[in-house]
């Protein structure tokens, strides 16, 4: 009987647990999520605008002129006439070789110049003319005389000529500069045997006060650098600090084969090198101009992000300041703004700042961006 009566009193209160759950359960379906707020990011309206770009490449620095200093007479080296690393004029004296030999060999010359023009002096050709004219003499007689004499004439001219020969021999026991730039180290000493054979030059010499870059470009680039060669700006130099060279250089086509490894060409610049702050061997940027573009759509760098397989997009506001994801192809990077090539259109929306914190379909609020400062 007890039993029965616990069971009887705990049945009215299942209705009512029942009746709690289902309108608690029905409460929190029924909630209606809260509307996200709209994210502040700086923007900028799209516009043309006239640009000048430039292609920024690596580039190597080559002497304007190269001398390779070598005896062209052999001997002992005597003196060495500069200071290593200066700058040396064309003409300047730089090694004494013993000029003793072709000293001597220049006197033997000179005797025997000497000795033909008294030989030749002695010819009486002259004298017998008229001689033979009057019956004097034979002609045989005659004709022996003219042939001694253009005989000593002939050896007169021989001797002279190595005369000639070995005065030059001596002018050439004194190394002197072909050109006139900075020297670099001495690869012989005082005392040191020279032959004109040598493979290793005495010395080098370098003119740098104006060198040249060398810069690869693919093909189809230096057809068109080719193409617009009238109208070619000036080529800017970064040094290997990224600071700008003082003066700007000019381009020379130089390049006639394409490589075969790599489908490049070689395209020459020549600078000006005030100060020689540019070295030979030295590596720089050069930025070779493109044709200039009066109505190039361009955004700030910050502007481009990335997808995930690589390529360039950005973030447009469009209608009910909703965000969407516009996937771009880039230009050149020209002062810090990119020029798109397509995808964008003048007129649209583009957030510079802020896009990190937004995703497609967001609302945000937008405020101008000048330069990195907002209004």
């Amino acid at each position: 009987m007890m039993g029965r009566s616990l069971s009887c009193r705990a049945l009215p209160a299942l209705p009512i647990v029942m009746v709690m759950t289902a309108s608690l359960s029905g409460c929190s379906a029924e909630a209606p999520a809260a509307p996200a707020d709209p994210v502040t990011v700086l923007t900028m309206r799209v516009a043309p605008t006239e640009v000048t770009a430039a292609d920024e490449s690596p580039g190597r620095v080559v002497a304007f002129r190269t001398a390779e200093i070598r005896p062209q007479v052999g001997g002992i080296v005597q003196r060495r006439l500069f200071e290593q690393g200066a700058t040396v004029r064309a003409g300047q004296m730089l090694f004494q070789i013993s000029p003793a030999p072709y000293r001597a060999d220049a006197d033997t010359a000179q005797a025997t110049v000497q000795k033909a023009s008294a030989a030749y002096a002695r010819a009486q050709a002259d004298r017998l003319k008229p001689l033979v004219a009057a019956d004097a003499i034979s002609r045989q007689s005659y004709d022996d005389a003219v042939a001694a004499r253009e005989q000593a004439a002939a050896e007169l001219a021989e001797a002279r000529a190595t005369l000639r020969r070995r005065r030059i021999d001596l002018d050439f026991s004194r190394v002197t500069a072909p050109i006139a730039g900075r020297i670099g180290s001495a690869n012989v000493t005082e005392g040191a045997l020279v032959t004109a054979a040598d493979a290793t030059p005495l010395a080098t010499i370098q003119q740098i006060d104006r060198v040249y870059v060398d810069v690869r470009q693919p093909a189809e680039r230096y057809a068109e650098l080719r193409a617009q060669s009238a109208a070619a700006g000036p080529v800017e130099i970064l040094t290997p600090s990224g600071r700008h060279h003082p003066v700007q250089g000019r381009i020379l086509f130089s390049g006639i084969a394409v490589d075969p490894g790599t489908g490049d060409v070689l395209v020459r610049v020549e600078v000006p090198n005030p100060g020689e702050r540019l070295l030979p061997g030295m590596f720089v940027r050069a930025r070779l101009p493109r044709p200039r573009m009066a109505a190039a759509l361009t955004v700030p760098q910050q502007a481009v992000t990335r997808a995930g397989d690589g390529s360039a997009q950005v973030s447009v506001v469009g209608g009910q300041d909703r965000v969407h994801l516009r996937r771009v192809t880039l230009g050149p990077l020209v002062d810090g703004r990119y020029i798109i090539q397509s995808g964008l259109r003048a007129g649209e929306t583009v957030i510079v700042e802020g896009q990190d914190r937004v995703q497609p379909g967001t609302p945000v609020n937008q405020r101008p961006w000048r330069g990195g400062a907002a209004s």
